[in-house]
């Protein structure tokens, strides 16, 4: 009766007050479970970094390039390609729905087409590469398949040679491939989720093997399941809250290094991209996501687990 009597007095002192905790003794962020949730929310919020950067970088080039049209003049000769281009640019001018247009000095041209084709090929001289001549105009507004008819149709009488594209339409290859690394990444967070959640489950299932007698003595006490599932579910919250503030940090970290490792390339579609404070409040909330989502599978598994075995 005596052992029986210490058995009972210490399984209640574990479930009551602060010693209920001590049905998983563990030392916190010294076992496995936290340095696994950190490295889950640390790659989470990279992944999910990602996915707002790269959705940062289509709104802005979409953005920009809406009301973009770039008319070509394509002649060989170069006197008729000058005149063509003068009266196209005269033309584009009277339209009331055009912001600016702007004739692309023949400087800027050659440094465009310099990595390609080589210095001093567009120059007029004999056996030099015909180079169209380029037209930049912005319109009010998006520059639609049907304004870009509007325009081509205005120009044919005093520039046959020209050729109108909406700009917003030569990037269109490049936006189907950002939003095809958006949706990657939306699987890389879902699929860590998973993970993480399955973390969880074994946590609380090795937890529950390891205490089995505890929690029987427990239930001879009067304990019901959803005390001792708090048990486990706070348990295994602190180590996920410990876990994924580390993990945070890690996260925050990498963005920041490679957020200068991208600014430093100077590129305009590049700059797009910089993260916003409702994106940084967004990763802020990924620990607090996996704490509940720890805690939530922790006591859904124990519950499950009580009574299917008691």
């Amino acid at each position: 009766m005596t052992g029986l009597r210490r058995r009972l007095a210490r399984g209640w002192r574990r479930i009551s007050g602060v010693g209920e905790a001590e049905l998983m003794p563990q030392a916190r962020l010294s076992g496995p479970m936290p340095w696994v949730i950190a490295i889950m929310v640390a790659m989470t919020a990279i992944a999910a970094a990602a996915g707002l950067a790269l959705h940062n970088t289509a709104e802005a080039a979409a953005a920009e390039l809406a009301g973009g049209v770039t008319v070509q003049i394509v002649e060989a000769s170069p006197e008729a390609r000058a005149a063509q281009a003068k009266a196209a640019v005269a033309a584009i001018g009277a339209r009331s729905d055009v912001v600016s247009v702007r004739l692309v000095p023949q400087d800027e041209i050659d440094v465009l087409i310099e990595p390609w084709l080589g210095s001093g090929v567009a120059q007029s001289s004999e056996g030099a590469v015909p180079v169209p001549a380029l037209i930049d105009v912005r319109l009010s507004g998006s520059a639609t398949a049907q304004r870009v008819d509007e325009i081509q149709r205005a120009l044919r009488p005093v520039a046959p040679a020209a050729r109108v594209d909406a700009q917003s339409s030569w990037l269109k290859p490049v936006f189907s491939a950002i939003s095809s690394l958006q949706w990657l990444a939306v699987a890389l967070v879902v699929l860590l989720a998973i993970a993480l959640a399955a973390a969880a489950l074994l946590a609380a299932r090795t937890a529950l093997g390891t205490n089995w007698e505890t929690i029987e003595i427990v239930h001879l006490l009067g304990g019901t399941d959803s005390q001792i599932a708090r048990v486990f579910q706070r348990s295994i919250g602190i180590d996920a809250a410990g876990g994924g503030v580390v993990g945070l940090v890690l996260a925050t970290v990498v963005i920041l290094f490679l957020g200068r490792r991208f600014a430093g390339l100077g590129a305009g579609l590049v700059d797009g991209g910089a993260l916003g404070p409702l994106d940084w409040l967004l990763l802020a909330s990924i620990p607090v996501a996996a704490v509940a989502l720890a805690t939530v599978t922790a006591r859904l598994t124990v519950l499950h687990n009580l009574r299917k075995m008691l």
